[in-house]
């Protein structure tokens, strides 16, 4: 069984992004924490309203196995929060699984962990230069795996996104 972080932005990230690959995590026994930059409610582009389990700062990444990285329209703000790139960069270090779907793949190239790895996005022309910028190799694809980095890129691969993180954790 493991433990998995889950990285939202306080407002403006993508319910399904969220909510599905949560629940494979969950069913096949991973035990799931939320952290957000406060523990103050959060909010989600489809309306979703939940309260964080912890703030950025609160995350220690030696007690996860994985994190993820969840999109939507607010999620470019993770690749800029100092908090989010010390934990991606931990969690590296550590060979752990890295997985981000939609925008969220932007914090991996800020955390310039995708320097000649293959990526995907969702594909925004902010998107697309930054991950071009940190010398990603972009693939258009709806999963990507590269080691132990796994990229999505939006919500309709969500599901697909939640059994791929559960059998690399296997």
């Amino acid at each position: 069984m493991a433990k998995v972080l889950m990285l939202i932005a306080q407002n403006g990230f993508r319910d399904e992004e969220l909510t599905v690959p949560m629940e494979i995590l969950k069913r096949a026994g991973h035990s799931v924490m939320i952290a957000s930059e406060t523990r103050t409610k959060a909010k989600g582009m489809l309306g979703m309203e939940l309260t964080p389990d912890m703030g950025f700062h609160e995350a220690n990444p030696e007690f996860f196995n994985a994190v993820v990285i969840i999109g939507g329209s607010g999620s470019p703000k993770l690749a800029e929060n100092k908090e989010v790139i010390r934990i991606i960069q931990a969690m590296n270090a550590k060979n752990r699984i890295i997985a981000a779907i939609c925008l969220g793949p932007m914090a991996l190239a800020k955390a310039n962990i995708l320097v000649s790895r293959k990526a995907t996005v969702c594909r925004t022309e902010e998107s697309v230069s930054l991950l071009r910028k940190s010398g990603t190799v972009l693939v258009h694809e709806p999963i990507v795996i590269d080691g132990n980095i796994i990229t999505a890129n939006g919500p309709d691969a969500s599901k697909e996104f939640g059994n791929v993180i559960v059998k690399a954790l296997a």
